[in-house]
């Protein structure tokens, strides 16, 4: 989970202000000249850094253009590995952690999540990345789980499909928010959307179960 940016010492604040400039800056380059078209060089350039410390902050162009993404799933890992994980209400503690860790997000976060995923829908290697990434989170989770429920939970399988469930309600939130009208692309309106999707995952069992 972050810290509160008053918890912080003076060096971390400074790699927060230069993740922040980073992050923003290639975003705004990749947006309107194209993510393949922009060289690390400019980027660096762009932000007064060297390259030595691009890559103690990031891996690659590509981490740094999905960084809002991976700052979400990385916070929602963390609250996964430290929340209460009750077996009994498992689904519901994978989902109570996604709600906690986006209202974790640092202010302007969703606005940032929104260009950076208008970015990697129209660029293959983007895309690619954003799923090895998903799929790595959620084995990681999945491990995570298994580990601090050892003997409790019912298995593998019914751990990763849980974890799949409430991905795919995720999904189907972030695509009716991302499809609305730009004045309701809020965090507030994400999170209505949110609601309103895992609110209809009961009926979905219900009917997955008749035909079982």
């Amino acid at each position: 989970m972050q810290k509160d940016q008053k918890e912080l010492s003076l060096r971390e604040r400074k790699k927060l202000r230069t993740r922040q400039a980073l992050v923003d800056t290639a975003l705004e380059l990749f947006t309107a000249r194209g993510f393949t078209e922009v060289t690390l060089d400019e980027l660096v350039d762009a932000v007064e850094i060297s390259k030595r410390t691009f890559f103690r902050t990031f891996t690659s162009k590509e981490d740094v253009a999905l960084a809002p993404e991976k700052e979400l799933w990385a916070t929602y890992s963390g609250y996964i590995e430290n929340r209460p994980l009750p077996s009994e209400h498992l689904f519901s503690a994978y989902k109570d952690a996604l709600f906690a860790a986006l209202e974790q997000m640092a202010d302007g976060w969703e606005q940032r999540f929104l260009a950076s995923r208008s970015l990697a829908d129209r660029t293959p290697a983007l895309t690619a990345h954003s799923l090895r990434h998903c799929s790595e989170v959620s084995a990681n989770i999945v491990r995570i789980v298994a580990d601090r429920l050892a003997g409790q939970h019912p298995g593998h399988t019914e751990l990763r499909l849980l974890l799949d469930l409430m991905l795919a309600a995720w999904h189907c939130a972030l695509e009716t928010w991302t499809s609305s009208d730009a004045t309701r692309q809020d965090r507030a309106a994400l999170i209505q959307h949110m609601h309103k999707a895992f609110a209809v995952i009961p009926a979905v069992a219900a009917a997955a179960a008749q035909d079982s």
